[in-house]
């Protein structure tokens, strides 16, 4: 049985309970009371619950903190007819995922108080993941004035970003990490200086040059960190890079932290699980941003999540309808979804001997967890019973058609993967079962 009784308990038994935060990898059992977990733990067996406590048997599947992903284009308010934010929820609960921060690039774009609380309050009825916004660093997004970091921080804002679009000004960028620094807020910045990458189309190298295409250099990625890191010296400020994709890159961050600098960096599992040969045949679902990179910048990017450069992996959720991708290479939208391949994807690590089981689950659920301040990504007594229950060796194809984003158009189509979702648990309720 698995129905919660009258005063919303339920105990969850026969499972092996992963929670990276304390290196918890054991056979036991979970008990949920209300919204909340209320205990966890090898003790929690059929034969220590109370009598008439109901009891899901997990026959042995891992039961795992929810997913916590820091990078998700929901397009709602705006764009709904790409994604929703209730078609983006489902998305995210068939993936494990029960947190996730949203860019502000909708129409309107996230930069007042009333966007910031009109996402937080039509997540909340929809009743799925749990949604928290970024809002705007620049007004409007155009990279000219701040917005007010101060007031958007009170009304929920986890961090600042101007998306999918490069800080490009550096008077810009130092004030916002001054401004951001005084109240301890992040600033997210998409990498990539826009005058190299205007007009590129894939990574930019002899494969761009045989396809005929104008590339993005690795340069792009490396200058932007460089002046950056350069400004985060000079204010003190917090800054994290996104979906960093090179080993250029990567050894810049390497850098910084050694000096002590509170720079942090997430990547997404395009840049560690595909190469630059996934464009194959004008593939414009391999079309991303930044570019699919080449071999030894995928590699690089396994060795910066095993030696701890990464402190996340987010999905890159970045859904686009079928007019923005049906269009030659070149004209076609980047970005690839990827809520419903996140789990699966970065379990990859795992079976490839990269990472053991609870090394890459927490760049999924506890890290991203702490760079945000959610209390989140824990099996810890007390916490939001957000829960996931997942087989590691379940093998599945990848076939967008199924899908429940409202946008079908991810990279990994047709591949093999491993790990399989089979309940998620949001605030103590199953707000995804495979079986039903």
């Amino acid at each position: 049985m698995s129905v919660r009784n009258a005063e919303g308990q339920l105990a969850l038994i026969n499972a092996r309970l992963l929670d990276p935060a304390t290196g918890l990898d054991a056979l036991g059992g979970l008990i949920i009371d209300g919204e909340v977990i209320a205990s966890v733990g090898p003790h929690v067996t059929k034969a220590q619950i109370p009598d008439g406590l109901p009891f899901l048997d997990c026959q042995g599947l891992c039961l795992a903190p929810g997913l916590v992903d820091m990078r998700v284009q929901v397009r709602e308010p705006g764009e709904e007819h790409k994604e929703t934010l209730r078609t983006a929820g489902e998305a995210a609960v068939a993936g494990g995922v029960t947190a996730m921060v949203c860019l502000p690039n909708t129409e309107p774009v996230i930069d007042d108080v009333a966007t910031v609380e009109f996402v937080a309050r039509r997540a909340r009825l929809n009743g799925l993941a749990k949604v928290y916004p970024y809002a705007a660093a620049t007004k409007n997004l155009e990279g000219k004035e701040l917005s007010e970091m101060g007031m958007l921080a009170e009304a929920g804002a986890l961090g600042f970003t101007d998306g999918t679009l490069a800080i490009r000004n550096a008077m810009v960028m130092r004030r916002a990490l001054s401004y951001a620094a005084t109240f301890g807020a992040m600033i997210i910045q998409h990498p990539e200086e826009p005058s190299l990458a205007e007009g590129g189309a894939m990574n930019s190298g002899e494969y761009s040059t045989r396809m005929g295409l104008s590339g993005i250099p690795v340069a792009a990625e490396v200058i932007m960190l460089e002046r950056d890191i350069r400004l985060v010296e000079l204010t003190g400020g917090r800054y994290h890079a996104a979906h960093v994709s090179t080993a250029e890159g990567l050894n810049v961050i390497r850098t910084a932290k050694a000096k002590g600098l509170a720079v942090t960096c997430d990547t997404a599992p395009p840049y560690f699980a595909l190469n630059e040969l996934a464009v194959g045949d004008y593939r414009t679902f391999a079309k991303l941003s930044p570019p699919l990179r080449s071999e030894n910048d995928r590699q690089a990017v396994v060795v910066g999540l095993v030696d701890g450069t990464i402190d996340a992996i987010v999905s890159d959720h970045a859904p686009q309808d079928q007019d923005s991708k049906r269009l030659p290479f070149a004209q076609a939208e980047p970005g690839g979804v990827g809520l419903e391949t996140l789990l699966a994807v970065t379990l990859e690590l795992h079976h490839t001997g990269h990472l053991t089981l609870l090394q890459a689950l927490s760049l999924v659920t506890d890290k991203p967890a702490t760079l945000l301040g959610l209390a989140a990504g824990r099996l810890k007594p007390g916490n939001a019973a957000d829960l996931v229950l997942f087989d590691p060796a379940r093998g599945w194809k990848v076939e967008p058609d199924k899908f429940h984003s409202k946008s079908k158009n991810t990279p990994f189509d047709g591949r093999l993967l491993q790990g399989l979702v089979d309940r998620t648990f949001v605030d103590g309720r199953i707000v995804f079962n495979r079986h039903a």
